[in-house]
């Protein structure tokens, strides 16, 4: 489950990275952390922040938050049904 995690970081950070070449791998999770509105220690900053920021930052304006999408449905009783099991 880990080594999906990892993959998952490094996949979403080089776009990102790639952005902010001149920076070190330190210098672009302080900025990557700040951008977040994290306000802890780095060294506190979870996985979690930095994937979700990292898939918001390759998300355009109006375009649906990434993990809701899947779960969206445009027919509203297609998603009654699927909500109670029967589809």
């Amino acid at each position: 489950m880990q080594s999906h995690r990892v993959n998952e970081v490094i996949e979403l950070l080089k776009p990102y990275w790639l952005k902010n070449k001149e920076l070190s791998l330190m210098e672009t999770l302080a900025l990557l952390s700040k951008e977040s509105g994290f306000d802890k220690p780095l060294e506190q900053l979870s996985d979690e922040v930095i994937i979700y920021h990292l898939k918001m930052d390759q998300t355009e304006a109006g375009e649906m938050i990434p993990g809701i999408a899947k779960d969206c449905e445009d027919d509203f009783q297609t998603a009654l049904l699927k909500a109670r099991g029967l589809l």
